[in-house]
This record gives structure tokens, sequence and C-alpha cells, in this order.
């Protein structure tokens, strides 16, 4: 870029969450899907993310590591971001690192961009 910074990653998958991707989607006897991660207005903080499995990505998805597929209007708010698997003490979960929000709630499902 003219200002020396560099352009944000479209978005990124950690191996625990692919792991885990793979792990899901074989338990559910469909090896060949996917996780399909869209951003919905809603949730206590204006945003939501919102995970579900499907069989193949849609033609304008962007597909990151053949396994996470993106809608482009979901991509606007989740540019540079990196899906993760979270296993803690509380429970186990999929996260959204994204620099995109601007705050979150308690439960790390909803955000709001600034």
């Amino acid at each position: 870029m003219p200002d020396g910074t560099l352009p944000l990653a479209p978005f990124s998958v950690t191996p625990a969450a692919l792991a885990q991707v793979a792990e899901i989607t074989a338990a559910q006897g469909r090896p060949q899907a996917g996780l399909r991660l869209a951003v919905e207005a809603g949730g206590c903080s204006g945003f939501q993310y919102k995970f579900d499995l499907a069989d193949a990505p849609e033609p304008d998805d962007l597909v990151v590591e053949g396994r996470v597929f993106i809608d482009p209007v979901s991509l606007d708010l989740l540019r540079g971001a990196e899906l993760h698997w979270a296993d803690e003490l509380i429970g186990a979960h999929f996260t959204v690192r994204n620099p995109m929000a601007a705050s979150g709630c308690g439960c790390g499902t909803s955000f709001s961009v600034g």
C-alpha cells in the first residue's frame, strides 16, 4: 500500500479450528462438508456470528483451507479475522478473533463495529 501498511488477509483459520471442523463433519457423516461462518444482525452488541454446516460453498463464497465458507457480505465484517477452536474449562467452542470488532459481549458471539 502507498503508506507502507500491509492489507489485512481476508480471513484465516487456526489448525485447531480446521481439525475440529473435520471432526464435526466426520461425526455428522458428512466428511466433505465445511463450516459456514456468517455474520447476521442481532445479538446484544449489534451483530452476531452464525455457524452452520454446508455440503458445498456457494459460488461467491470465500473458501478458506477448503473447509470454511464465508459469504461476501459477512466477509466485509470479518476481514482480517481468524477462526479458532477454544477448548477451555468452561467448554469448547469456535471463537472469532475479529479486528473489525470495536466491542463485544460476554458470550463471545456478538460484536459491534466502530
